[in-house]
């Protein structure tokens, strides 16, 4: 009796593995707009302190920031503060929607398996900073308003310190950096909506409501053209605004109406080809126009020590450095441990550890929800803004310090990734098991054999023709003799 045959063992998962080649291309692209996005971020948080505490300057600051402009009939006589943190956030978090879209229908989050890893990652990189944040908060006799605020990630930020210090993560970090942010722009949407909305218009609501249904209902008969979604977007920005729920919530929704996925005869969806349009918006102007009218904080050394002595902003600073580091890292850890998967034959925990730190730059998304826990109090939210401030800036300098530790190593990896010696505009790693791509590098090298032999072939005769005249020489000089 032949004895029973045993099962193969599944093959392990590996967890920050290759990605496919359109998913690499994809957050290649995403990525380079954002950090171009995050070098204007930068400059932009640099104007914005060095306007707010040059001292000649400071009254401007304050008048640009608090000049009023907008339709008073209609609810929206703004100042030029208020228009950026609810205006121009909204463009951003229409460009969040559309990627929330696109990563649950083609990209990471389709696969559940796949999306387990960013999610609990996500959660737990929110999580923890709340929770640093009220234990914190609860053991100095703070208050509990300012929980969200160090739960967000800003990915232009992270993006521009990896441009400044000059490292190339492998792009499996990188995608998980993109991935994790978006999912963690979901959340402080939610959170957003959920906590921050005090008041609420049923009338106004309705109307953004309906507004979001012709919205989508034009889509879904193929309704092209700007001059229709444009004014009809304002509009229901408009109503979402007097409504009293955020009005960033209307460009989230927006977002996540757009299809994501490609017919046959389409080289992008419709919503690859806005979001390509609309994220140099975004990126380029929006959000550094919001840090430049938020970030203006007076520094000064008595408000720095300050940040360490109340409860509120030490909890933010906590939140972000350490709050984010351990949740991000612990999530992903637990989640390879009980799910059985291993990391990348390629990278080490320490790896993952760095990018941790590096999603505890929290400045965009936590400035905004600065703002709102703390609405009415203005000196406490300048003190929470310069609390994300330096717990953003402290994060930065520790993954500078983790990522540099290992840049040779990234280096080689990026370098390996890159690599296109066929010259054919797909990296070569992608073509290892394709016939056609060893037929292509066996053509390349017999032709640097053949020049390789022809300039052997060339010397060894210069080296002939010269012991020849040598030779030559030295018999005449013998027969002189």
């Amino acid at each position: 009796m032949p004895a029973p045959r045993t099962p193969a063992p599944a093959p392990v998962r590996k967890v920050f593995g290759r990605l496919s080649l359109p998913e690499r291309n994809f957050v290649a692209e995403a990525l380079r707009t954002e950090t171009v996005g995050g070098v204007l971020l930068l400059v932009a948080a640099i104007t914005a302190l060095l306007w707010a505490n040059i001292p000649v300057l400071h009254d401007s600051y304050e008048s640009v920031g608090h000049f009023h402009l907008g339709p008073e009939a209609l609810g929206l006589n703004l100042s030029i503060e208020h228009w950026a943190a609810d205006g121009l956030l909204a463009i951003f978090f229409f460009v969040a929607g559309i990627e929330l879209k696109r990563e649950l229908v083609a990209g990471d989050l389709k696969d559940p398996r796949a999306a387990v890893l960013p999610v609990v990652a996500a959660l737990c990189g929110m999580a923890v900073p709340a929770l640093v944040y009220m234990l914190t908060n609860v053991a100095g006799g703070g208050s509990s308003a300012g929980w969200a605020v160090p739960t967000a990630t800003d990915i232009a930020f992270a993006l521009a310190v990896l441009a400044v210090i000059g490292t190339s993560l492998p792009s499996a970090l990188r995608a998980f950096l993109l991935t994790l942010a978006v999912v963690d722009d979901l959340f402080a949407i939610l959170i957003i909506a959920v906590f921050f909305t005090d008041r609420i218009n049923f009338a106004a609501l309705g109307g953004a409501v309906v507004g979001l249904a012709v919205f989508w209902l034009l889509l879904r008969k193929g309704v092209r053209g700007w001059y229709v979604y444009v004014p009809l977007a304002l509009v229901i920005w408009g109503l979402m605004y007097n409504s009293g729920v955020h009005a960033t919530i209307a460009g989230v929704a927006m977002g996540l109406m757009l299809r994501c996925t490609r017919h046959e005869d389409e080289p992008h969806s419709p919503g690859e080809h806005i979001e390509h349009l609309v994220r140099p918006l975004s990126a380029g102007l929006a959000v550094p126009l919001f840090a430049l009218f938020s970030a203006g904080v007076t520094i000064s050394g008595g408000a720095l020590g300050d940040v360490f002595t109340q409860p509120e902003t030490l909890g933010v600073v906590l939140g972000l450095v350490v709050g984010k580091t351990l949740g991000i890292f612990g999530g992903t850890w637990l989640t390879a441990r009980f799910t059985r998967a291993s990391l990348s034959d390629d990278l080490e925990w320490a790896d993952v550890f760095a990018v941790a730190a590096l999603a505890g730059i929290g400045f965009t998304v936590s400035l905004l929800i600065g703002e709102l826990a703390f609405e009415g109090d203005a000196a406490m939210t300048d003190e929470i803004k310069v609390a994300v401030l330096l717990g953003s800036l402290t994060a930065a300098l520790l993954a500078t310090v983790l990522l540099k530790i290992r840049n040779a190593k990234y280096r080689r990896m990026v370098e390996a990734e890159e690599r296109d010696e066929d010259a054919d505009g797909i990296p070569d790693i992608y073509e290892q098991d394709t016939p056609e791509y060893h037929l292509r590098m066996a053509a390349i090298h017999d032709r640097k054999a053949a020049e390789h032999r022809r300039i052997a072939e060339e010397q060894a005769a210069a080296r002939h023709a010269l012991a020849e005249v040598a030779g030559g020489a030295s018999e005449e000089e013998h027969r002189r003799a």
